[in-house]
């Protein structure tokens, strides 16, 4: 694993009868469901770190009135070491004079855990193929370093770089509480918007905190299982959901990164993405949702964790309506993966994130596009 990356398993140690149910579909093992409080408190609550970015910047307001300031006030920064949290400013979406597309009513993140770029064709992938014709795509996306699930997610999620994040480790450690800063979730929920998790490893619970999610769900099998378990209860009232799958980054561990076994499992992969677009289809929700399908980190041998281009590159593919079509110019990082969501669901980006929208997948002029991670 990249030098500074506690770790204990660091994803390696996939269980034998886990591998026998991926190849011969044996029943499922239950899923772990959560609503809000079910895991160890950590830190603050989405909702009071809201609280406490208004009440500041009311504050801040009434300074500038009495002073009769004209020079603008640096924008705070959040720190990991303050406590309390530090205060938070927000960047208002900018406003443009392009015609506005469809309505984005609703935002899906996929994260395929592990899977590389170029996996995709090798597969083959068909529904994410398809998705890339008709949506907006780059397969030369980056993610953090270092290249591991929990950093990463905890990137894609809190549009932060990990050294703002904090999450240098990449076991479930409930004793090392969450990621720090204003996550998507927390936007989300303060602006009273349903959020979900469907998840394959159960220490992605600590990208967020409990308070600003209304079920957290963790499936200890297959993709295309955990898949039917979503759509069996499927939200239709949800907002921000996130969809993780573990899979194929199991299978890199024990058989190596495009070896027979993972791909067989990529594909099994694609399948489950063409049961949620099916249903989407169904309940007439795909016309209004953003789908936005990546990965945490690529792979080389079994392992990952390195800046090899191998790890570090990872698939970036949106979905939705208005939404640009064709291979994208814009650099992405993952990072960029929350800010674009916010963005699309109109909720203010807090000014500390690295993350920028990937304007031009939404159709609009390219103007700050985020840097890589120092």
């Amino acid at each position: 694993m990249g030098a500074g990356l506690r770790t204990r398993a660091a994803d390696a140690n996939v269980h034998p009868m886990y591998i026998l149910r991926t190849f011969f579909d044996l029943p499922p093992l239950q899923a772990h469901a959560s609503a809000g409080g079910d895991r160890s408190p950590a830190l603050q609550s989405g909702a009071m770190k809201i609280h406490r970015h208004f009440m500041g910047s009311a504050w801040v307001c009434l300074l500038l009135a009495a002073c009769q300031m004209a020079a603008p006030i640096p924008t705070a920064t959040a720190t990991l070491t303050a406590a309390p949290a530090p205060t938070l400013t927000f960047t208002p979406p900018p406003t443009f004079t392009s015609t506005p597309g469809p309505a984005i009513r609703r935002v899906i993140i996929l994260s395929i855990d592990g899977l590389r770029p170029d996996a995709i064709q090798a597969a083959p992938m068909p529904n994410l193929l398809a998705l890339m014709k008709t949506g907006a795509y780059t397969l030369s996306a980056q993610t953090v370093h270092p290249s591991a699930t929990l950093p990463a997610h905890a990137s894609m999620l809190t549009g932060l770089c990990p050294a703002k994040h904090g999450v240098d480790w990449n076991d479930y450690l409930p004793e090392n509480g969450i990621a720090q800063g204003v996550d998507l979730f927390d936007l989300a929920h303060a602006a009273g918007l349903r959020t979900l998790i469907y998840t394959g490893k159960e220490k992605l619970q600590q990208v967020t905190d409990a308070s600003s999610l209304d079920a957290f769900v963790w499936v200890n099998d297959r993709d295309k299982v955990l898949m039917q378990n979503l759509l069996a209860d499927f939200p239709a009232d949800f907002v921000v959901l996130f969809i993780h799958f573990a899979t194929t980054d199991d299978m890199g561990h024990v058989y190596g990164w495009l070896s027979p076994e993972q791909l067989s499992v990529v594909f099994r992969a694609d399948e489950a993405l063409g049961e949620l677009l099916s249903a989407l289809d169904a309940r007439g929700l795909r016309g209004e949702t953003l789908l936005i399908v990546t990965s945490d980190h690529g792979g080389h041998g079994t392992i990952h964790g390195s800046s090899l281009p191998e790890d570090m590159t990872i698939p970036w593919i949106a979905s939705g309506p208005g939404l640009y079509v064709g291979q994208l110019q814009t650099r992405v990082h993952t990072m960029d993966t929350a800010a674009t969501a916010a963005f699309a669901l109109g909720l203010p980006i807090p000014a500390d994130w690295d993350g920028v929208p990937v304007y031009e997948a939404l159709g609009l002029p390219v103007g700050k596009t985020s840097q890589d991670c120092p």
